[in-house]
């Protein structure tokens, strides 16, 4: 493991915070709560010689509210402002600060732990001045301190990336330990009775806390209930009719707690992927908790009968395990200079791809998600549509396994052991 003195992980987005605050007039660092996002920013304001102003704190938070100009006019930036979404006024007196100095690189750094565009005031206060970042969950190649993702690596060489390494000594108990754990940095380091308290915590503040202070949710009960339900249907296609079913709330409410609990980092919507805006725009998404381990604790599944070859859980270990690789994809995507899009891939005949990733530059990397040791030929059909619909952007179709060997099964399609994302 990669861990410094103080057991915590190195994370890849601080040398992008780095390079794009000399570009950026102001930079928002959002992603759930607890990710590491705090970390980051007084790691940024130590090397730039800055103080946070914590807005989580609720006497700073009245002290700012009184006079939010004066808190921003710090004599040399940057700004360094922590979970601001308790106080969006901040915005605007950033603004007023940049309306008189100009637009300088390196105003401002800030962090939250809801989406940028759910706050109205955000909505106009920064507009073309404001880059948003995502801090998604440790990535299992962070917290082994590897300095190449494998997407780096498939981007660069598909074949040879594939070959580099052909065998894994993985075990189907250390995949669960590691799924189990997840990516939030506090919970994957205890024990899972533990582990399982601070989940509870976790949802508890989220739900009864951020979502009664943001957003006045007052139905806090129903907002717990489509969490759990959501997370029964992690990995599969969105189905809001079976999410809301028994509720008691109107479908509007229904959709607006689910975008809610999206705005909260407890989900995320994978939207549909196709070749055309149309295509994408008429799919339906695919919905996955944030993070695995927090995705295990909802579905109430402890390690040891998850690692069992208990035929009743089966079906849940399949999900889990691609929520577990869609999220390590996810956060290493995020660390790509290349703009690019993310989604899933479904045919009118059901044939289908766990993940897309689609650069500015047209090339499409896919994969499909096994939680079999074996990956026989039909599992490689939605796949193969892919590579026919695509033609010569398809740079390599990946199908994950818990198996052991790395292996080109066909032209620009191969076999990979899961644990090839860290290793």
């Amino acid at each position: 493991m990669a861990e410094s003195k103080r057991g915590l992980v190195p994370r890849r987005i601080r040398g992008l915070l780095e390079d794009r605050s000399e570009e950026e007039p102001v930079i928002a660092l959002h992603g759930p709560r607890s990710v590491g996002k705090s970390t980051v920013l007084h790691d940024f304001a130590a090397e730039h010689q800055a103080d946070v102003i914590d807005l989580d704190n609720l006497e700073v938070r009245d002290a700012v509210a009184r006079n939010p100009s004066a808190a921003v006019e710090v004599p040399i930036p940057p700004v360094c402002i922590d979970e601001y979404q308790h106080l969006p006024e901040v915005l605007d007196a950033i603004k007023a600060r940049l309306n008189r100095t100009g637009s300088e690189p390196g105003t401002a750094v800030l962090t939250g732990s809801t989406r940028h565009d759910a706050l109205p005031r955000t909505a106009q206060a920064l507009t073309g001045r404001l880059h948003s970042m995502v801090i998604w969950p440790l990535a299992q190649c962070e917290i082994e301190g590897r300095e190449r993702s494998l997407l780096e690596g498939l981007l660069e060489d598909p074949s040879g990336t594939v070959s580099a390494q052909p065998h894994s000594t993985t075990s189907r108990e250390e995949y669960v330990e590691r799924l189990c754990a997840g990516g939030l940095p506090t919970p994957r380091k205890r024990r899972e009775a533990s582990r399982a308290r601070w989940f509870d915590d976790y949802v508890r503040t989220s739900v009864e806390r951020d979502a009664v202070e943001l957003f006045r949710v007052r139905q806090r009960q129903a907002l717990a209930e489509i969490l759990n339900r959501l997370a029964g249907q992690t990995a599969q296609v969105l189905n809001l009719s079976k999410v809301g079913e028994g509720v008691g709330i109107s479908r509007e409410t229904l959709e607006n707690y689910v975008r809610l609990l999206e705005d909260l980092y407890l989900v995320h919507r994978l939207p549909a992927w196709g070749k055309t805006l149309s295509a994408r725009s008429t799919g339906k998404p695919k919905v996955h908790v944030v993070d695995s381990g927090l995705a295990a604790h909802l579905h109430r599944i402890g390690a040891k009968k998850l690692a069992s070859l208990d035929t009743t859980v089966q079906t849940e270990f399949g999900h889990l395990m691609e929520t577990f690789v869609v999220g390590e994809l996810r956060t290493q995507a995020s660390w790509l200079e290349q703009p690019y899009v993310l989604g899933h891939w479904r045919t009118s005949d059901d044939e289908e791809v766990d993940f897309v990733l689609e650069l500015s530059d047209g090339r499409v990397l896919a994969f499909e998600v096994k939680a079999s040791e074996r990956i026989p030929g039909k599992d490689f059909a939605g796949l193969r549509k892919m590579r026919e619909a695509v033609g010569d952007r398809f740079a390599a179709g990946i199908a994950l396994s818990t198996g052991t060997r790395s292996y080109t099964y066909e032209d620009r399609l191969h076999v990979m052991p899961i644990d090839r994302l860290w290793s």
